[in-house]
């Protein structure tokens, strides 16, 4: 196994080791706040906004939360809604923001001069792996297959993905490009500004695989417009379980999108351990389970100082790739 196969690994290990087992305390459902509002760093109808939403609808539903609300800020590749949170740490009540790998991803390229250090970290709550797609009439079936045609055309074959040089879209490909024995400096990687005109090129023929996320690319499975070749869990996943991973292909390699939540910093130890408790209670409630089902969202449970522990291993196994690839 590769040096970014053990980090990821590792990673996988611990997130599913603190997998979402709390709140049996709360089974009740009881109230446990009054209100909670969500910033989310980008617009709406995105993996941000989604989660964000969807966590507010169980925690009302559920009747944990008496009630939450919503604020898009987008700008910055996500700096802007970072900002506000730290420049307007002392006014902000009752007020979380969402993020994902990006956070790490954009500290470390320096789109951002912030990083989650600067924040309240309170939980890591969902993770989406990841998936390598191409249509589906394309005659390759499998990563085998990928990889031959890959040999065979060398540096006009073509991988697209949703976000920019060196984004997560990019770094995926090249961890599996890695882990399959190919140099991934010499992936021919074409980035599209969102993952629905990736799919576009895709489908049009512009490129030859795309690597998305595993929850897109199940939407679009079903709907028999893609094969998924592979997806970046440890096993396969309930919720589309005809997707082989990548290992059981031979290509030793992992990797999850978290998704989880900041509070302003210097939120007192108090309201975040509350956070964190309604949270976890969250997870026993038939309400999360409607919400999580169907989104294809893998429960992780890393709260406070977990989730610290968690985003330095993964910032540090990032910060490896990039270097690698030349983008630090």
């Amino acid at each position: 196994m590769n040096t970014f196969g053990c980090t990821r690994r590792a990673l996988l290990v611990a997130a599913t080791a603190t997998l979402a087992i709390g709140g049996q305390a709360h089974a009740d459902n009881h109230q446990m706040m009054d209100e909670i509002h969500f910033i989310v760093p980008g617009g709406a109808g995105g993996g941000w906004d989604g989660t964000a939403r969807g966590t507010g609808e169980a925690l009302t539903k559920s009747g944990l939360v008496g009630s939450a609300t919503y604020e898009n800020m987008s700008g910055g590749g996500g700096g802007v809604a970072i900002a506000y949170m730290i420049e307007n740490a002392d006014s902000l009540d009752n007020t979380l923001m969402v993020n994902s790998t990006p956070i790490v991803i954009r500290s470390l390229t320096g789109v951002f001069p912030q990083s989650f250090r600067d924040l309240t970290l309170v939980a890591g709550t969902i993770g989406d792996y990841a998936a390598i797609v191409v249509p589906a009439d394309s005659p390759i079936e499998d990563m085998e297959a990928l990889l031959a045609e890959y040999a065979s055309q060398g540096t006009d074959f073509a991988i697209g993905g949703g976000s920019v040089p060196g984004g997560m879209d990019h770094l995926v490909a090249a961890m599996v490009m890695q882990a399959a024995g190919e140099n991934p400096t010499e992936v021919n990687y074409i980035p599209y500004d969102a993952g629905g005109e990736a799919m576009a090129g895709l489908l049009s023929g512009e490129i030859d695989a795309l690597s998305t996320g595993f929850s897109e690319a199940i939407a679009l499975a079903d709907q028999d417009e893609v094969r998924i070749l592979g997806v970046t869990a440890p096993d396969r996943v309930p919720a589309y379980d005809e997707a082989p991973t990548f290992a059981e292909q031979g290509i030793d390699t992992t990797f999850i999108n978290w998704r989880g939540f900041f509070g302003p910093p210097g939120m007192e130890e108090q309201q975040r351990q509350q956070y964190i408790e309604t949270l976890a209670a969250m997870y026993d409630t038939e309400a999360w389970e409607e919400v999580r089902a169907r989104n294809g969202w893998v429960n992780i449970w890393n709260p406070g100082e977990d989730f610290r522990s968690f985003l330095e291993a993964q910032e540090k196994e990032i910060g490896d790739l990039m270097r690698t690839l030349g983008f630090l």
